[in-house]
């Protein structure tokens, strides 16, 4: 068994290429996309939301191969399936065959993006998964920083069709390998458990209150932080700012991302995970509280994008400590892939249904209302699934020496 940090730094190579292939590419490449393919935009993003949403649907499966099997064979699996979809992308000639492609490329993101590597972890650490996944997601926060630049270069040599097939190649010869090299999990006997305490299966944590309300509060989540990336600056100019200054300001949310998660590590260390969640989910309608405010001027839209950063760095860390923290670690992977399929969900919701609302009279203000219901509703979930999860009959399974 490889120590920890040689795992946290396989998974973190893995991530950064994996996220930025599959996903931080499609920004730069889909304008030449839709040309190429002479499609209208609303279907070239569209192929890219049914990615989303597949890798929705295949969430639950692959977290119970994942309980099974563990992330070696199934994540490398995931990096052959990158290739091939990849690849398909590359050559595609119609719409038929590039909603084939991202059909595959979905099923791939499932079996190798965030909520797999969680699960891995999770198999591999009897203490200190909360630290590896606060590590790991500051490493793949550097995935659109590398990758948009890169993509960009290589569109400009290559095309996006050599540019994704180089990025299939990449999965094969870098990630593959390098999911193959985190070797077999520790043996543990069925039902063993931090603190010796029992883990739910998914059948019980699916008639578990919590889990509803905490699925429900994730997803919400999700969509908010989803249509905000699509079309912030469009938000941030009808708020008074000018295109050159909102993406000044816009670019704030990278960096608070990592300072929260960074914060998360050390500030917060000995804290629950349940308490840090409740941190977490009181910023974003704090955030879009100071953004909905009439006159809002350019420090208060600088607040907004530190708030919404720290929220959403902190949030992914929240993510993947909650399903074991509330339901064990036995069954996390299963459990923790139902939970994310209604995030992918509203992942690839937010954007269209952000596009329509901004189409309206009015739109600006309209979707910001939305959203900062959606915010306040995501809040209410949460600690609605932190009461539910606090009953004696919930197992829980936090062990401090995993923090």
């Amino acid at each position: 068994m490889h120590p920890p940090s040689k795992t946290i730094g396989i998974l973190a190579v893995t991530q950064i290429v994996s996220w930025g292939s599959l996903y931080y590419a499609f920004t730069i490449l889909a304008p030449d996309i839709g040309r190429d393919l002479a499609l209208a935009p609303e279907m070239v993003f569209g192929a890219f939301s049914w990615a989303l949403l597949v890798a929705g649907l295949a969430a639950t499966p692959v977290g119970m191969l994942l309980d099974r099997y563990g992330g070696r064979h199934v994540m490398a699996a995931g990096s052959l399936l990158c290739f091939l979809g990849l690849a398909w992308l590359g050559r595609c000639g119609g719409i038929v065959s590039y909603y084939l492609a991202w059909t595959l490329i979905g099923v791939a993101m499932a079996l190798t993006l965030y909520e797999a590597a969680f699960a891995t972890i999770n198999r591999k650490f009897d203490t200190g998964s909360r630290r590896a996944i606060s590590i790991l997601t500051l490493f793949g926060g550097l995935a659109s920083t590398l990758f948009w630049p890169l993509t960009a270069k290589l569109h400009t040599v290559l095309g996006w069709r050599d540019t994704y097939l180089w990025y299939g190649v990449a999965q094969l010869v870098v990630c593959m390998p390098l999911h193959l090299w985190l070797g077999s999990d520790p043996f543990r006997r069925q039902g063993d458990t931090v603190g010796k305490r029992r883990s739910h299966t998914l059948a019980q944590a699916l008639r578990h209150p919590a889990f509803w309300t905490l699925a429900l509060a994730f997803s919400a989540n999700t969509f908010i932080f989803s249509a905000m990336a699509a079309h912030l600056i469009p938000l941030l100019e009808h708020r008074g700012q000018s295109p050159a200054t909102a993406v000044l300001l816009a670019a704030l949310i990278g960096p608070m991302q990592v300072t929260g998660r960074v914060a998360e590590m050390t500030l917060a260390r000995n804290m629950p995970p349940q308490t840090v969640g409740k941190l977490t989910f009181a910023m974003l309608p704090a955030a879009l509280l100071v953004l909905a405010l009439p006159g809002a001027q350019g420090w208060a839209v600088a607040l907004f994008c530190v708030l919404y950063g720290l929220s959403n760095g902190i949030l992914t860390i929240v993510r993947g400590s909650l399903p074991q923290a509330l339901f064990g670690r036995e069954h996390y992977g299963a459990i923790a892939g139902a939970m994310a399929g209604p995030a992918l969900l509203s992942k690839a919701a937010g954007p269209l249904v952000g596009a329509a609302i901004l189409g309206r009279d009015a739109g600006p203000v309209l979707l910001l209302s939305v959203l900062l219901a959606m915010s306040v509703a995501s809040l209410v979930f949460y600690r609605h699934a932190m009461a539910a999860g606090a009953q004696p009959h919930c197992a829980r399974t936090f062990d401090k020496t995993t923090v």
